[in-house]
């Protein structure tokens, strides 16, 4: 009797050991020369006819897009797979089926970009198929026949790949021998279906809060072209992009959950029980609403607690961080725990997402520290772990969002805002608003638009190229009105995400690109009540970065800064710790470096390095890698903050490379026992 023993793998794991794969070398592959993905499956009548006769029958798919050149995944399941699939609806043949049904099932089965089994992980696949869905990967080991341990691959948890890898033309093929399960409910109504979370999902009902997870898509979002032709602009300066605007304006949502197991652990197995523990939380920090009783207002305890729980944007799992097995190898990760934050559901409140190496690697919400130990300031909070998509025993994505278990309860009280966020907060811009995430242009390449010339995690090469033919780095736009938490106008402002590099100067590989004569307008992610110093990170010493004045809650942040200087201009004073020579010399110049108004950038994360050793640059060693310091602010933590950014020279090419800021508490930047760290 086959035996298949379960792996779990976290997917910081996988990121070590280069994904759980078991495939040989890509050179090793079937290649069925010639063909393309339709010649592919026309040519074996006898495996997937039917599959044949679902792509004829749909609206939505063809053999022809097959047929073109391009870059797809197919996943075709077998007749045999097909049958099953018929079984279980009633019915004994294809041409029962709608053609709706048949939309479906084909749009289901194919991505456009080419996943062969060496990009998987245990994780869900970073682009959505022609149903804009995401599909899950999970892997299991299976010990039955052999003495080597092979990987078996599950697609949504209902499709085993039974011979992968087949390369075509225009992609690759993978046959399965179930039709892959496509959900249609609303993120909330998936939930209710599960039964481990029902304490949360009842929550989440009472509070109204499911109300507030149902839109799909912008039904007024229209992709005009307005100033550029074919949607397609073309940049100068020192560097060109590809840029498209989105088709589309997706509205997803991402939920973290505790199951009922989860409670019970701390005495938590009622509605009345859950309302207390929430009530005892939020009444502490927030006495002024203890006695809000209706729980569909957003200052009720409970309303708190569940928001607290729900993102605007949809993450699944590999992209709650930055993660990429290679891309992680450009931090320093014995010293910084690769992490992102988000603004939650919660009015006025943050999430942290943590993506800590060695024995404690995985993805965990609130987690304060370095690996497994405590951070430079003493303090060591585990957080709660986020279970991946094999330790989840089953498929989470729903029409418009995602759900992750945790394993521990997650809240934002006391000690998350005083000791978890009581540390400096460093956010990539491209976390600033739910559209660069939902839409996909973060972290990697966007499908109908030309993508990466690979898998996105692999990273394409930088092109200076004009030639779209000669330059695959096309990147997504954001029009005025679809970009949440930004103000800005067409006709002077134009914004895009950059895809990701190992060899870009930028933190994370990306950055969010603004150009034109720009007048741009952000809102800040909230954070708990103290004083904060504000800085952007800003690569600076190019022609085209202009001069800029940027405001804080509308006031000035001084005089206009002219970000064409480099970094050892006598205005800035860069200087290396080379130079400088020893600690107490580093540490002196830091200080008056900081008093001026600038900071190298981190020690914590370099590009990798151009000669091909493999080797990293770290932003602090780069003269024009520097931090901005513009102002110091308090926050309330119940008031929102907005910052202008206005392009002052007068040019139509001016460009603002907003790579991320960073919101530092007063704790950690004027702290005499533990002064800010370099990383």
């Amino acid at each position: 009797m086959r035996s298949i023993i379960k792996l779990v793998l976290a997917l910081s794991v996988v990121a070590v050991l280069a994904g759980c794969d078991d495939t040989p070398d890509e050179e090793n592959y079937y290649t069925a020369k010639g063909d393309m993905a339709n010649m592919y499956l026309l040519k074996r009548p006898e495996s997937f006819s039917k599959f044949v006769d679902i792509i004829n029958k749909s609206s939505m798919v063809s053999l022809d897009l097959l047929g073109t050149y391009g870059s797809y995944t197919v996943f075709a399941p077998t007749d045999e797979a097909v049958d099953l699939f018929l079984a279980g609806r009633g019915l004994t043949s294809v041409d029962e089926l709608s053609v709706e049904d048949c939309d479906t099932i084909a749009a289901t089965h194919i991505i456009e970009q080419s996943f062969f089994t060496y990009n998987f992980s245990d994780a869900t696949l970073p682009t959505m198929n022609l149903l804009d869905r995401y599909l899950t990967i999970t892997c299991e080991m299976d010990t039955s026949e052999t003495e080597t341990v092979p990987i078996n691959y599950y697609i949504n948890r209902s499709a085993l790949i039974i011979h992968r890898d087949d390369s075509v033309e225009n992609g690759v093929v993978h046959t399965i021998d179930h039709v892959i399960n496509a959900t249609t409910e609303m993120l909330p109504d998936f939930m209710l279906q599960d039964s481990t979370i029902s304490l949360f999902t009842q929550a989440l009902f009472l509070t109204h809060m499911d109300d507030s997870l149902r839109d799909y898509i912008d039904e007024n979002y229209h992709c005009s072209v307005d100033s550029f032709a074919d949607g397609v602009c073309h940049l100068t300066g020192s560097t060109v992009d590809n840029v498209s605007y989105m088709e589309k304006r997706y509205i997803a949502y991402t939920a973290f959950v505790e199951k009922n197991e989860v409670f019970a652990k701390y005495g938590i197995n009622t509605i009345d029980d859950l309302r207390a523990y929430a009530k005892q939380v939020y009444d502490e920090m927030y006495p002024e609403d203890a006695n809000v009783t209706d729980e569909t207002d957003r200052r009720n305890s409970l309303n708190r607690f569940v928001s607290y729980h729900l993102l605007p944007e949809r993450i699944i799992y590999n992209m709650l961080t930055c993660d990429n097995r290679l891309l992680n190898s450009n931090f320093d990760r014995r010293h910084w725990d690769v992490a992102d934050w988000y603004e939650t559901m919660m009015p006025h409140s943050i999430m942290k997402v943590s993506f800590p190496s060695g024995s404690a690697a995985g993805r965990y919400v609130n987690r304060r520290g370095v690996q497994n130990h405590k951070d430079g300031r003493g303090v060591l909070i585990r957080g709660s772990k986020i279970l991946s998509p094999s330790e989840s025993a089953i498929d989470l994505v729903a029409t418009n969002g995602v759900y992750h278990y945790l394993d521990d309860i997650i809240d934002y009280g006391r000690r998350t805002q005083e000791e978890v966020l009581n540390e400096r907060l460093r956010i990539d811009a491209t976390t600033l608003s739910p559209d660069f995430i939902t839409s996909g242009a973060r972290g990697h390449g966007v499908r109908g638009t030309g993508g990466c010339p690979e898998y996105p995690g692999q990273y394409g090469a930088r092109s200076t190229s004009y030639d779209p033919a000669q330059n695959p780095n096309t990147c997504l736009a954001f029009k005025a009105g679809s970009l949440k938490n930004f103000k800005f106008e067409d006709t002077k402002t134009h914004i895009h995400v950059r895809n990701r590099y190992l060899d870009f100067w930028s933190y994370q590989g990306d950055e969010v690109q603004i150009t034109g004569m720009y007048d741009i307008q952000f809102k800040i992610p909230p954070v708990p009540e103290g004083e904060y110093e504000f800085r952007v990170q800003v690569c600076i010493g190019f022609e085209t970065r202009g001069i800029i004045q940027v405001y804080f809650d509308g006031a000035p942040c001084g005089i206009p800064v002219d970000l064409r200087k480099h970094g050892d201009d006598p205005s800035i004073g860069w200087r290396s710790d080379t130079d400088l020579g020893d600690e107490e010399a580093i540490m002196a110049y830091d200080k008056a470096l900081h008093n001026r108004g600038w900071m190298k950038g981190p020690a914590s994360y370099g590009a990798t390095a151009a000669d091909g050793t493999g080797g990293r640059t770290l932003q602090r060693t780069i003269r024009d890698d520097m931090r901005r310091i513009y102002t110091t602010f308090h926050s309330d933590g119940k008031t929102d903050h907005w910052v202008r950014v206005q392009q002052k020279l007068e040019t139509s090419n001016g460009s603002f490379a907003f790579d991320y800021m960073e919101l530092c508490p007063r704790s950690v930047y004027n702290n005499e026992l533990y002064p800010e760290d370099r990383w």
